[in-house]
């Protein structure tokens, strides 16, 4: 076992044990809160995952669940708009820390695998997944218009 491979248990144990968590219990707002970030915790765990195993393969799953999870939570949101707006979905705290969370990984896996395609890919990636748990976050909080109606 390398450093990489213990990092993603570790990012994995804790993120993926309180979105579990989340995701099973309480209500609506939680639960689609919880969902989100499943996203933030899954992602960088694959992309460390890709490094300590060597297979490049993750990193494309990385690449499709930062691109799918958040467009899976708009989706949530609109669907579950009244729920949501009774219950009033508490978002930023969880978003940026695991905005912050996604950065370090990509910048710590950029600075592993040097300058090249990727590094590119890697950077796509970290982009996608803050920008849309961003974005998604901001929607299930009601930040934008017709996404969640009062």
């Amino acid at each position: 076992m390398n450093g990489w491979i213990l990092a993603a248990t570790v990012e994995l144990g804790g993120g993926g044990a309180a979105a579990l968590w989340g995701v099973s219990t309480g209500p609506t707002a939680r639960r689609v809160v919880a969902q989100n970030m499943t996203t933030s915790a899954v992602c960088p765990a694959l992309l460390l995952l890709a490094q300590g195993y060597g297979r490049p393969a993750y990193v494309d799953l990385a690449l499709l669940l930062a691109l799918l999870g958040p467009v899976g939570t708009l989706v949530f949101a609109r669907l579950l708009s009244a729920d949501l707006a009774e219950e009033g979905a508490r978002t930023w705290g969880l978003t940026w820390s695991a905005a912050g969370l996604g950065a370090v990984v990509v910048v710590a896996l950029c600075a592993a695998v040097g300058p090249g395609r990727a590094m590119v890919k890697l950077l796509v990636i970290g982009a996608l997944l803050i920008g849309g748990n961003v974005i998604a976050s901001r929607a299930l909080a009601g930040g934008i218009r017709g996404v969640r109606s009062g």
